[in-house]
């Protein structure tokens, strides 16, 4: 586990963020520019140093108020905006410094292991001035990854890559999240990347922490602000039962249902990450017969609060018992009285459509 806490005044600016991250998994930090995310990124490094501040790493203490670990020897890898690399090196070159960089840690990380995660083999003898953008990160998460950290640092590494860049990098940083067991901080500003690739979500504002914990409890928070974003969603992680050819439809087992997904889902006994926008989401009372939405679960109502003077978004979770995953719906205040809704009631939650959020 990760527990941080820094406190103290950087010019203008006064950071006083606190929080706990699990010791695997994604965990993103996330809120409006200028709130601290990559002053909170550059503390973990070691970078800033404030008068008050506490780090813990796995039971290893990085900072604390008698001790404070220099960045050089803090066991931890860190990729930027931009990627950083060394211009006279090939991109072997640049991965085998990664190693060098590694000293006397245990070798965990296989070399050919990451060459393979991130598709990098086949650039191993050009010069990184002639990689596109997408390559260049893929090359300084391998570089970053081979330096054996405890802890990976990510300071919105998409952010500086045009929309097809990113594209083609999100998959290689799914791939990762599934099979490294290291934590890593991963700080950005775009809502989607967060949904699609973060297990815990530290939400930031005015150098504070808001709220911290799993990301699908919090992006359904009725009292956090991203649930009145234009197009609020619920992400939750599911597994595929199987899959039919005929109609291209996927069956995956989530808490509390099991949802029809259209596309390529992957493997039977895979796990994918969902995403159901809020306005994809009708509530009935009873289970409405001969329609095209494929998806009617039973679900009970948690919260609801108004979205202006007409919309209401109300806060559900799967089941009949109502311990399944979190779910939001989004509709008019007119359906809300008409229905006569409240919560705890129990509903029937018809979904529209399921994206794939995590492929």
């Amino acid at each position: 586990m990760i527990e941080a806490h820094f406190s103290g005044q950087q010019g203008s600016f006064r950071l006083d963020a606190a929080f706990t991250a699990p010791e695997s998994g994604v965990t993103a930090l996330f809120g409006p520019s200028g709130c601290g995310k990559t002053t909170v990124l550059r503390c973990v490094a070691g970078l800033i140093r404030f008068d008050k501040g506490k780090l813990i790493v796995n039971g290893e203490t990085w900072q604390s108020d008698r001790k404070f670990v220099p960045t050089h020897r803090r066991a931890l890898g860190y990729v930027f905006q931009e990627a950083s690399l060394f211009p006279h090196l090939s991109v072997r070159k640049n991965l085998e410094f990664g190693l060098k960089r590694a000293r006397r840690r245990s070798h965990t990380i296989a070399f050919d292991d990451v060459v393979d995660l991130l598709g990098v083999g086949q650039l191993f003898d050009r010069p990184t001035a002639h990689l596109s953008g997408g390559e260049r990160q893929r090359v300084a998460i391998g570089r970053a990854l081979l330096s054996q950290p405890q802890l990976l640092l990510m300071d919105e590494p998409l952010s500086a890559l045009d929309r097809l860049s990113r594209e083609e990098i999100l998959p290689y940083l799914e791939r990762l999240h599934e099979v490294l067991s290291i934590p890593v901080l991963y700080v950005s500003h775009d809502i989607a990347e967060i949904e699609r690739l973060a297990d815990t979500l530290v939400l930031m504002r005015s150098g504070g922490v808001r709220a911290s914990g799993p990301i699908a409890e919090l992006l359904s928070d009725p009292s956090l602000p991203l649930v009145r974003m234009p197009d609020p969603a619920a992400v939750m992680d599911g597994r595929v039962r199987d899959f039919d050819p005929k109609y291209g439809i996927a069956r995956v087992e989530v808490p509390g249902g099991t949802l029809l997904v259209a596309g390529e889902t992957g493997p039977t006994g895979a796990v994918r990450r969902l995403r159901i926008s809020a306005n994809d989401v009708s509530l009935s009372r009873e289970t409405t017969k001969d329609t095209t939405i494929l998806n009617a679960l039973p679900a009970r109502i948690v919260s609801a609060a108004p979205e202006g003077e007409m919309q209401m978004t109300v806060r559900l979770k799967l089941g009949a018992d109502g311990k399944g995953a979190p779910l939001l719906s989004r509709i008019s205040r007119l359906s809300w009285d008409r229905l006569g809704f409240q919560p705890g009631d129990t509903v029937v939650a018809q979904i529209k459509a399921v994206a794939l959020a995590k492929a």
